[in-house]
């Protein structure tokens, strides 16, 4: 299996792409794959109408089974720079694909964000939402571990995962 982690934040190697790896990492098992997209990366290129390089990244998004798309709160929302990415998608060009919506920010109140913003883009786009979405607190990115712990516990049952991820989340 295929686990993709799409990452808008507009500075590269951030504690999005940091959170949104690790969570990619607790659920891959020994045989999938996990393929990390930071769009940092690519600014010079989001743009560009036609891109190879974009519709490479946009053919990798697509064929995962599982999506985790990870923007920071930026106005209450995702950023632009994911939001252009993901325009280069047609209404169903990610219905194979179970997305999750995870979104960092300063503080708890923008902790809605991802499923009133996020949700909602990735299920225009086909994508299956079957999970809850992540939100992470910045002051608290030094308990990652145990949140993404705590939502894997919560979620896993809904993903189509390693049977020996299934089985230590059952365990815990």
């Amino acid at each position: 299996m295929k686990i993709c982690t799409l990452v808008g934040n507009p500075k590269a190697g951030s504690r999005t792409r940091a959170a949104a790896e690790a969570l990619a990492m607790r659920l891959a098992g020994p045989s999938d794959t996990v393929d990390v997209i930071d769009l940092a990366e690519y600014t010079s290129e989001i743009f560009a109408w036609p891109s190879e390089k974009m519709n490479t990244l946009a053919t990798r998004v697509a064929g995962s089974a599982i999506l985790i798309v990870a923007s920071p709160t930026y106005k209450a929302t995702y950023t632009g720079l994911l939001k252009s990415f993901l325009d280069r998608y047609s209404a169903s060009d990610l219905a194979n694909v179970r997305a999750i919506p995870v979104m960092t920010g300063a503080d708890r109140g923008h902790r809605m964000a991802p499923d009133v913003n996020l949700r909602p883009l990735l299920v225009e786009l086909g994508a299956s939402v079957p999970t809850e979405s992540l939100y992470i607190e910045t002051p608290k990115i030094d308990t990652l571990d145990e949140l993404l712990s705590a939502w894997v516990h919560r979620n896993a049952s809904m993903l189509p995962l390693d049977a020996a991820v299934r089985a230590e989340v059952v365990a815990r």
